[in-house]
């Protein structure tokens, strides 16, 4: 059998991100490029977030997923550029965030730095009565609002 890349990223999409576990890595855009060498798999990935506490994690659930599907040569190589940015993400893995009750980042060209005290859409109610409470949450790729509407605190993920 003949390994391609579409098969080896389709099981690349049973790994999902340990900090938004609505989110495969393939979706999320941190898979950055797999090359097949004979029977080596290389995988690059890039980061959402330079310092990302979750890059040994993901890794190693990559090179499980690969070896658990007979591929025992795998090489991981992180990429720092291009840098990866809120744009890699389509429109489902966004719906997927707002639905998992994170804003998703707004932006749809080039990269764009949301300012600390602008207003967030609540993905519970849609109301952009929020507030920023903490320009960091519980990982430095999302802040921390809160919708005084619905009275539901919720993160966004940043425009990077």
């Amino acid at each position: 059998m003949v390994t391609t890349k579409k098969h080896i990223l389709s099981l690349l999409r049973e790994v999902h991100d340990p900090e938004i576990p609505v989110l495969n890595i393939v979706e999320l855009g941190i898979v950055h490029n797999v090359e097949i060498r004979g029977e080596q798999i290389h995988v690059a990935i890039t980061p959402t977030y330079s310092g990302c506490p979750a890059m040994q994690m993901i890794r190693n659930d990559i090179i499980g997923t690969l070896n658990n599907n007979g591929f025992h040569d795998v090489k991981i190589n992180t990429v720092y550029s291009p840098a990866w940015t809120s744009n890699k993400l389509d429109a489902s893995a966004k719906e997927k965030l707002k639905e998992f009750g994170i804003a998703p980042p707004e932006n749809t060209s080039e990269v764009v730095v949301a300012l600390p005290d602008s207003r967030m859409k609540c993905p519970f109610c849609n109301s952009l009565n929020t507030e920023l409470r903490s320009e960091f949450s519980s990982t430095a790729c999302k802040s921390l609002y809160f919708c005084n509407d619905c009275s539901q605190p919720f993160e966004h993920f940043k425009e990077l």
